[in-house]
């Protein structure tokens, strides 16, 4: 049963509880416990599962060892501490890790001259980076407190004679829980922790996040079930104690009318300007070409404030020496600014952080949170966060943030289910371990949260593939990993080198390097493999200033040929962050009560207050608020969650385009848009070009597309298979298959010492995908590719939802005709011109769109005004 802890204790009640060194070390240190600290550490002495969602900084780590101490130290005292490991810590990053190990030095050696002896608690960081000597010597003398990843600890479960040292383990503290809940790093987690209890019995689980909603589902998938009912978890929430000292900015006082190297010059005035008002500012780009873009421009255009001493980037293409020396100088003070992409997010010691800076919106309150919560690193300090804004569309994102995050509404994180990969590999680690009859085996997998709901069908069909039963395979180098005996109805490991394959093949994350783009074989430039993925046969994109025709792609090459005109796919597309499907809606109802407010003819002074009133803005942002509503109103119609906005307009060339105003962020409009335009292409037999973004998606065409009646065609009875036939031959499936071939072994990313580049594992992806096509449509592993394609990559789950509201009249399609894209098409429809313009340009046609529009409804505005 998940319930909130709702008592909290004193620290007279907590004292009783916790050995007299380590009540004195305490009493040193601080001067009371922290409201997290009250609610939890009760609980973790009586061996209670727990989840405490709290800010950074509020002790949550210290709440999750203190009774592990306390408990070392008792039995170091009476001098039965073992040669076994009693606790686990388990983070996503071996930074953390790191920062863990010497964080414990502190409580432990404090203890230690308290006691005046050597009690002799050990720890140590067991991860990929743990040299064959060290893990030697953990074998001699295990750490008392392991520190490790989720991927060495599935590793650990196969090694004979480490087993055996996790057989008296009583807490498994899991770090950062929620950035793991959301992805198959987590989904892997979650059936080593099955395996893990299955091995020792019961074991304290505690999970440690920042603010993660929804909560109870986070505690579920820490705790699993037991017998199909969920165990026991205390839920402990800790939330906006800190008050949120949060502003949207503007760096240009008209954002329309200023010119692209205006709002440029005036962004970086604006970021030197709050830098240089605090002692440490940590600013956040959401890409790694933007963190170093803005690294190399404030050291060159302000040389004498910034340096290479006082600041740097923080990003994981930087090597982890790199990393660790930004982190190290950050804690020391030696640093006036560092700039990250989205690695310094997690809870990584980096010591005091006076202000965060976003540039451009984080696309989620929880990342808002996050981000900002990394500074004000004191309990009951404010974190404080400054929001810079350079568009309109992110002007109205960032602020109905704002609001969301100042009255505590947080996005809901999505947990992946039933992932036939990760399945696939935690059944050859079972094996390993030893023979398993197949209903148990059964029965522990469906005791993790993420596979509760696991079909019988799917289960066995994965036993199949791993057993070797798919005779084909064999044909194409994909062999048996296990035994199984139907008569004895039990499995086992086959072959002597399987605890090697499995121990060098671990982990969900895919191996990627850049991809090479070659014309008339030569090398011009490198993409992004995430950016490949979008690219279709005729599709033309911008590389280097000049555009390319994308023709086919071989591995981890494309070939190229140069094309003229405006690219098809934006090259900003792989990058961006996406859009929340919660804050997207929260967004189209503040349209829907704008809208309200402009058909009840209410005056602009009461439009300026609702504005101040719901969204915490300034005058200006205000005044730039209600003049993008009201142009968009006068021009053409305000789409909002009762409105789906359908514009047809005719481009450059004559180039037709059906735009939708689909504010549902870029993985639903992804969905959306690649169903919509397989009907077209079904319906038409004519090549379809797609553009979107987390405002909404366009096709685009030589010719007229039927763009109302195909959207009208899809269904909540027949989305899903429409939406999984376009997903046939495209760059989306064969990436995907490439990820899920390499989790469940199918390919081997390392075999006997050597590694597949990530080059040759695509090659072989694809000609495995296409053999695996024409073999069995229901091959487990492919399953597995549409699923994450659907459900991880895009996001059926909501855009499934906006089909029901539109088949059940909740939300009505309306259309109009446009001379000129709206205001609020703007930015989707020029994205694509934009990409071949240099910047003056950029900024003349941003203002002679924008004039148009004005000069069609100037008649109309002096109603208003």
């Amino acid at each position: 049963m998940i319930e909130e802890q709702d008592k909290t204790y004193s620290k007279k009640e907590i004292f009783k509880i916790l050995h007299p060194w380590v009540r004195q070390w305490f009493d040193s240190q601080f001067e009371d416990f922290t409201p997290a600290q009250k609610k939890s550490i009760m609980d973790i002495h009586r061996n209670n599962n727990i989840l405490i969602s709290s800010p950074t900084g509020s002790g949550k780590t210290l709440t999750a060892f203190l009774s592990v101490i306390s408990e070392l130290t008792t039995l170091a005292e009476a001098d039965k501490l073992e040669d076994k490991v009693y606790c686990i810590y388990i983070s996503p990053l071996k930074a953390l890790d790191n920062d863990i190990e010497k964080n414990l030095d502190e409580p432990l050696d404090g203890i230690e001259k308290i006691a005046g002896k050597s009690l002799g608690i050990r720890k140590a960081v067991r991860t990929g980076d743990t040299t064959q000597y060290q893990r030697q010597k953990m074998l001699k003398k295990p750490p008392h407190i392991l520190i490790t990843t989720p991927e060495t600890l599935s590793i650990l479960l196969v090694a004979p004679k480490f087993r055996e040292k996790l057989s008296h383990v009583k807490y498994v503290i899991i770090d950062e829980i929620h950035s793991l809940a959301e992805n198959k790093r987590g989904v892997h987690l979650s059936l080593s922790l099955e395996r893990l209890q299955h091995l020792i019995g019961q074991y304290t689980r505690i999970g440690l996040s920042a603010t993660v909603s929804p909560i109870d589902e986070v505690a579920r998938f820490l705790v699993g079930y037991e017998y199909g009912v969920e165990r026991n978890c205390k839920v402990v929430n800790i939330n906006y104690l800190k008050e949120l000292d949060m502003e949207v900015m503007c760096p240009v006082s008209d954002i329309v009318l200023a010119d692209e190297e205006d709002t440029r010059l005036g962004m970086y005035d604006l970021l030197d300007d709050l830098i240089q008002e605090n002692k440490t500012t940590l600013i956040f780009t959401n890409t790694r070409s933007g963190t170093e873009r803005f690294v190399y421009n404030l050291k060159k255009m302000y040389p004498m404030n910034y340096n290479d001493s006082n600041i740097m980037a923080h990003h994981s293409s930087l090597s982890k020496e790199v990393r660790l020396e930004t982190e190290n100088k950050l804690k020391e003070g030696k640093l006036k600014a560092v700039v990250s992409s989205t690695s310094l997010e997690l809870g990584i010691d980096i010591g005091y952080i006076d202000l965060v800076v976003l540039i451009n919106s984080p696309k989620s309150v929880a990342r808002a949170l996050q981000r900002i919560g990394r500074s004000g690193h004191r309990l009951h300090e404010k974190s404080k966060g400054r929001i810079i804004v350079t568009d309109r569309d992110d002007l109205v994102e960032c602020s109905v943030l704002l609001k969301n995050a100042k009255e505590g509404k947080i996005d809901r994180i999505s947990i992946p289910r039933n992932c036939l990969d990760v399945l696939a590999q935690h059944i050859y680690g079972m094996s390993i371990e030893n023979p398993w009859d197949l209903d148990y085996a059964y029965d522990v997998i469906r005791k993790s949260y993420c596979y509760k709901d696991l079909s019988r069908d799917d289960y066995e069909d994965v036993l199949s593939y791993m057993a070797g039963e798919y005779p084909e395979l064999e044909e194409r180098y994909v062999y048996a990993k296990i035994w199984i005996d139907y008569k004895e109805n039990t499995f086992g490991k086959r072959g002597k080198l399987a605890r090697m394959l499995y121990s060098t093949n671990i982990g969900t994350i895919p191996d990627s390097s850049g991809v090479l783009v070659k014309y008339d074989g030569e090398t011009v430039g490198k993409i992004e493999a995430a950016f490949m993925e979008r690219l279709k046969k005729g599709d033309t994109f911008v590389l280097g200033g000049r555009t390319y025709r994308f023709n086919y792609a071989k591995g981890m090459t494309i070939n190229v040929t140069p094309a003229s005109g405006p690219p098809t796919i934006p090259s900003w597309f792989s990058q961006q962050l996406p859009l929340s499907f919660d804050l997207a809606m929260e967004i189209q109802r503040f349209r829907s009560y704008m809208e309200s407010k402009f058909e009840y003819r209410r005056s602009k002074e009461e439009i300026m207050e609702f504005i101040y009133d719901y969204l915490y803005v300034d005058d200006f942002a205000a005044n730039s608020i209600y003049e993008y509503f009201v142009e968009q109103y006068k021009y053409a119609k305000i789409p909002s969650n009762r409105c789906l906005l359908i514009e047809y307009y005719r481009g450059f060339g004559d180039r037709r385009f059906v735009i939708f105003h689909s504010l549902f962020g870029r993985k639903v409009n992804d969905a959306l848009s690649r169903a919509v335009a397989y009907v077209v292409a079904q319906r038409y037999n004519m090549n379809i070009t797609i553009s979107i973004s987390d405002n909404g998606f366009y096709l685009s065409s030589d010719s007229t597309i039927g763009g109302l009646e195909s959207f009208k065609e899809l269904t909540p009875e027949n989305f899903e298979m429409i939406l999984t036939n376009s997903l046939n031959k495209t760059e989306t499936l064969a990436s995907r298959f490439r990820h899920c071939a390499g989790r469940s072994l199918m390919t081997l990313r390392r075999y006997k010492g050597e590694s597949k580049s990530a080059g040759r594992q695509q090659v072989r992806g694809k000609i495995l995908l296409k053999f695996v096509q024409e073999m069995d449509e229901n091959f487990p592993i492919l399953k597995e590719s549409r699923r994450e394609a659907l459900e991880d990559y895009m996001d059926i789950k909501n855009a499934l939802k906006v089909i029901e509201m539109v088949n059940s009249g909740e939300m009505e399609i309306k259309t109009i005709n446009t001379v000129i894209p709206s205001p609020f098409a703007f930015n989707l429809v020029s994205q694509g011109y934009l990409d071949v313009l240099n910047q003056n340009d950029k900024g003349e046609f941003t203002k002679r769109m924008h004039q148009a529009i004005l000069d069609q409804i100037k008649d109309k505005l002096k109603d208003i005004y």
